[in-house]
């Protein structure tokens, strides 16, 4: 017999087998081939369990799909779905744990990165619209990152300056403004005490007396991680400058490393993250700025002081969404409270939130648009876990964070066939 013959010989046999195992799922679907009752393609015929020939025996439980042994049977099967989340939700948990710890560990590398990115992000077009005029890569980058550190240099001088310049009048307001407070203590409605004040005032002074050590220990901490500071302002110039000229080299060289056939998906989600950090950093950056014009017109129109850095104050605010700017711009009404009273106060105060109620009803819809659209609630509970986990830093990330990972898991999950076929991908992310 030839070995093409054996080979038909074969499927036919396959075939007469498949047929009667599904005539025999016909009689009985529960039934699987080889168990009791159902003709295995091997056997002659049916073949009876020995538990089935004894009379009166209960023939065997069925065995669930979910099942790996008769012995799971015994256990309910909402039971089982509920302990298979339970365990890998415990795993899940605990890998999150170990690279939030690694992140910890490794924060003075981390931070300066995750900031080099933003600013990176944020001057990209500048950089774009420099190598369009023809300026070579590494030119255009330069000029753009130095014109942006000078930016921010020159406006931190002029807070600085004008701050040191008006601390003595404010310092006096502030005395003025404390016997003010004393005193309507005393003839307002709670009719305080001479000998109520005073136990309140050395109450505080104790207390104050008390947490000296604390605040000294704070304040020397802080001394001892200049260096680490420092050592991270550098580090934000150099990954700027490189993610600014050679981030496309970069990312390729990342998605290279991946399987082909995922290749193209996540460079797609990749792109579409990038692009949404983008758009956040500027329209953030915009909004920042309305606010603090905002808010600084009605600082000078009342002719308060330190309007100039209380308007910085709020731009600086302002990039922690929702709660910043408000809480900056609580800082510039406690100050008009102290220079001009409570009446002017309660004007700043008008401003601040109706500056906010615009920001957040027009500026931010208008702006942002759907590409960075977030929940509130997310947001805030965004920068709640970003201030726990990481103070000030967190706070700052978090809400981009959120809008990253939102624009690439809606990526990641949607089915969608890719603009350029898969292998030109590949063989664009493997091209030098």
């Amino acid at each position: 017999m030839s070995r093409f013959e054996r080979m038909r010989g074969r499927l036919r046999r396959a075939y007469e087998s498949g047929r009667e195992s599904a005539r025999s799922r016909r009689v009985d679907p529960e039934a699987a081939p080889g168990e009791a009752g159902v003709a295995s393609p091997t056997s002659p015929g049916p073949v009876a369990s020995p538990a089935a020939t004894v009379v009166g025996a209960e023939p065997p439980a069925p065995m669930h799909t979910s099942t790996v042994s008769r012995d799971d049977t015994e256990v309910p099967h909402a039971l089982r779905i509920a302990a298979a989340w339970c365990w890998r939700l415990i795993v899940i948990g605990i890998v999150t744990w170990a690279l939030l710890r690694i992140v910890g560990t490794i924060s003075i590398v981390i931070i300066p990165l995750t900031v080099a990115l933003l600013l990176s992000a944020l001057l990209a077009p500048a950089v774009g619209w420099l190598l369009k005029a023809r300026f070579p890569r590494s030119l255009a980058t330069g000029v753009v990152l130095v014109g942006g550190l000078a930016a921010v240099v020159g406006t931190l001088t002029l807070v600085v300056n004008e701050f040191i310049q008006g601390v003595p009048e404010l310092s006096e307001k502030s005395s003025q403004g404390v016997r003010q407070i004393q005193d309507w203590l005393k003839t307002g409605p709670l009719h305080l005490s001479d000998s109520q004040l005073d136990r309140y005032i050395n109450e505080a002074q104790n207390w104050i007396n008390g947490n000296t050590e604390r605040f000294t220990s704070g304040a020397l901490s802080t001394a001892t991680t200049l260096a680490e500071v420092l050592t991270g302002t550098v580090l934000v110039l150099f990954a700027t400058f490189f993610f600014l000229r050679d981030g496309n080299n970069i990312w390729r060289f990342l998605v290279r490393l991946l399987p082909v056939a995922a290749r193209w998906k996540v460079d797609d989600a990749g792109r579409a993250s990038w692009a949404t950090l983008g758009a956040y950093v500027r329209a953030t950056v915009l909004v920042a700025f309305i606010d603090a014009v905002g808010i600084g017109i009605f600082l000078v129109i009342f002719d308060i002081p330190f309007a100039f850095p209380l308007a910085a104050l709020v731009f600086l605010g302002a990039f922690i969404p929702i709660v910043g700017a408000f809480l900056s711009g609580v800082v510039a009404v406690l100050v008009a409270l102290v220079d001009s009273g409570p009446g002017i106060a309660l004007v700043i105060l008008a401003a601040v939130v109706g500056v906010q109620q615009i920001e957040g009803h027009v500026l931010q819809p208008l702006i942002m648009g759907r590409a960075v659209a977030i929940h509130p609630l997310a947001v805030i509970i965004g920068i709640a876990a970003g201030v726990v986990l990481a103070g000030i830093a967190g706070a700052l990330v978090a809400v981009p964070l959120i809008a990253v990972l939102n624009t690439a898991v809606r990526r990641l999950a949607a089915r969608t066939v890719p603009d350029t076929p898969p292998d030109a991908v590949v063989v664009a992310s493997q091209a030098p």
